[in-house]
């Protein structure tokens, strides 16, 4: 079977604009059928395998949850918490939406969601309050990228269903990288709000404080089922995302009573949607995956990234510039598929724990989610602020910065992703 068939093929593909999902599904089917080598019933057998897994359930399950929780008023309540945090800092919307974006990638597992759920809230607040359309984008799409690094992270679930490796420990491997990430946004986001004269929304009042602490309590109460479910060996991953949306759904309809019963649909089938384009994106990668897997690619790929060097710290700067290349040119699922083969083949040579490779890959595909043309985050916090995409990608610049020097620590300095996981019960 030809490697450069397919790769030609689906790079023509891209450039004509063929949705990710469409061209990979086209390139492989038509190398399939061009060479000959195998019948066509191995493509529904590959796409149907490829999306059959107990892990994957985990990912229709948590955009629900985050669903649920975005309807029921548990953003809002999540937001108040944050802005008697950090609402007094300079610039102080720009530091809660920063925070307010962690309290829900808790919650969400998904870029996206985080980025839509705080900023449709926060942007139009930010705007009313002065600031720039284009800067309070700037800041929500940095934040929201912080959705698949703070577990639960539905790439983090891809990542683990490739590999092998454990779910539960790389979400563990994700909390402290999501912390040191999220407080380094804060601190450019104050710097910058300083210098463009934004103020401060609130004084410092610890009552204030206690007050949306207790108001919230319930709903920090999701991310503590899912990660002490997971550290304690409770629950699988995909377990604790059904806690999550038993949880959310109590809490939603019968606590606080925001969401009814008859709004449960529209959850559901947003929530539907969102999940089958995913899982419809893992479908037709698997076919490619196959094809590629049956010439080679991800060795031949490998292989010649060794003959560069096998050097592993040159190789390590080489697998970040690639995932950043492709995280801004590919859809965050299709890069995981496509790439993370050829990447895992390396790990001898890296000399790297895989848990740590994980978060290194999910790290730089959250950062390609805020640059231009793919960046999800880009495009969804361009949507709600009505600013166009390339004034917010001027602005975005020292954010990604920022992120580019947290990337390097979480690359070269392993106990940041090893030790939380190093202390979790059960595989």
């Amino acid at each position: 079977m030809s490697a450069t068939l397919l790769i030609g093929l689906l790079f023509v593909l891209f450039l004509l604009n063929m949705p990710i999902a469409i061209a990979i599904a086209m390139a492989s089917i038509a190398t399939i059928v061009i060479t000959g080598d195998f019948s066509l019933m191995i493509i529904i057998q590959k796409m149907f395998g490829g999306a059959d897994s107990f892990h994957l359930m985990a990912v229709p399950l948590f955009m629900y949850a985050g669903l649920i929780m975005e309807k029921g008023g548990i953003s809002k309540r999540l937001i108040d918490l944050a802005n008697s945090l950090v609402g007094w800092l300079p610039g102080g919307l720009a530091a809660v939406t920063i925070v307010s974006a962690m309290f829900f990638a808790g919650i969400s597992g998904s870029a996206a969601a985080d980025t839509a759920a705080v900023g449709a809230l926060l942007i139009p607040a930010m705007k009313k309050s002065g600031y720039d359309s284009d800067f309070a984008a700037a800041v929500q799409a940095s934040g929201g990228s912080i959705g698949v690094i703070i577990p639960p992270s539905i790439p983090m679930i891809i990542f683990g269903f490739l590999t092998g490796a454990s779910i539960g420990k790389l979400f563990a491997a994700g909390i402290l990288p999501g912390l040191m990430i999220g407080l380094s946004l804060i601190i450019i986001s104050t710097l910058l709000s300083q210098k463009y004269g934004y103020k401060a929304v609130t004084d410092f009042n610890f009552h204030s404080v206690w007050l949306n602490l207790r108001r919230s309590l319930l709903a920090l109460g999701t991310p503590v089922i899912i990660l002490g479910g997971i550290l304690g060996g409770i629950f699988t991953a995909t377990e604790s995302a059904a806690a999550a949306v038993f949880y959310s759904l109590v809490l939603s309809v019968l606590v606080y009573r925001e969401l009814k019963i008859k709004d449960l649909t529209a959850i559901f089938v947003e929530g539907s949607i969102i999940a089958a384009i995913v899982m419809f994106i893992i479908s037709t990668a698997s076919i490619f995956s196959w094809v590629a897997a049956i010439d080679d690619i991800p060795g031949r790929l490998a292989g010649g990234l060794l003959m560069i060097s096998d050097n592993p710290i040159i190789l390590l700067l080489l697998i970040n510039l690639v995932l950043l290349i492709a995280g801004t040119f590919v859809e965050t699922t299709a890069a995981l598929i496509l790439l993370v083969p050829m990447i895992v083949s390396l790990v001898p040579t890296l000399g790297i724990d895989l848990i740590q490779l994980g978060v290194i890959v999910v790290t730089n595909l959250a950062i390609g989610m805020l640059t231009p043309p793919m960046g999800i985050c880009l495009i969804v916090s361009g949507a709600i602020s009505g600013a166009s995409i390339g004034a917010i990608s001027r602005r975005i610049i020292p954010f990604l910065l920022i992120l580019l020097v947290d990337l390097l620590i979480i690359t070269f300095y392993s106990p940041l992703t090893l030790w939380l996981p190093g202390l979790i019960i059960g595989p």
